[in-house]
């Protein structure tokens, strides 16, 4: 299933979703509370940071749990960003396994990932499959549905399509080719945060500066707010809108 989430604004540590809150994104990689298919998020992890003057993000993946990678506690413990995109995975059956297949996904400065299952997957993959350049196919990081999904994304944003636009036209491309499921998509450049909510959990928070999007809230506090299903979010540090798709 995967949780995973996004943040922008101004800079904040590592650590402060990752590790520290009582229901932190690592946390959520073993005990979840919005889940609904899968008890555990195992099958590895990653989290892509912006770091200033370089073009595109820095980032650290891993095939295994969250909870046990060393290197994770410690980048969380001591980096501070801008923005930053973070998810631990729980595969989906017939995926592949290993550190290529854990989001988030990188592109010049894009990362992206996916929570969720492509249904029938990987029989329903055609059609998702067929308006892609077979170059595009051949770079496939994983043999995965988040792989061809974010595939299917930066095809859209290479042909100018803003990021909402791109996210809801994979979405709505997925569905058509009979492969329906969970299809909460998550994007960002470092300074825009673009996600779709179609049958999983997806949450928002203004922070002060900046703006934190999330499939389940680290916390118990009262500022969260909830996407509707079939929602597009997009925000950055000045503003949330969600509309309809």
């Amino acid at each position: 299933m995967c949780r995973h989430l996004a943040y922008v604004g101004r800079p904040v540590r590592l650590g402060e979703f990752l590790t520290d809150p009582p229901h932190s994104l690592v946390v959520q990689s073993y005990r979840p509370r919005r889940q609904d298919h899968g008890l555990f998020n195992a099958d590895g992890f990653g989290v892509g940071w912006y770091v200033a003057d370089e073009p595109g993000p820095a980032r650290h993946r891993g095939g295994g749990p969250a909870w046990s990678d060393e290197t994770l506690a410690e980048l969380a413990r001591v980096i501070s960003a801008p923005a930053l995109l973070a998810a631990v995975r729980s595969a989906t059956p017939g995926t592949a396994p290993g550190t290529t297949a854990a989001a988030p996904f990188r592109a010049g400065r894009w990362l992206f990932s996916h929570n969720g299952a492509l249904d029938g997957w990987p029989g329903t993959a055609a059609g998702l499959a067929a308006g892609l350049p077979p170059e595009r196919l051949l770079a496939l990081e994983a043999r995965t549905d988040a792989a061809l999904l974010w595939a299917a994304t930066l095809d859209r944003l290479e042909a100018g399509a803003t990021p909402g636009q791109a996210l809801t036209d994979v979405v709505g491309a997925a569905l058509a080719g009979g492969g329906g499921g969970r299809l909460n998509l998550l994007l960002t450049d470092g300074c825009t945060i673009a996600a779709t909510r179609h049958g999983a959990s997806l949450s928002w928070r203004r922070l002060a500066g900046g703006v934190v999007v999330a499939s389940e809230p680290y916390d118990d506090g009262p500022d969260w707010s909830d996407v509707p299903d079939h929602h597009l979010l997009v925000a950055d540090p000045d503003g949330v809108r969600v509309t309809p798709f």
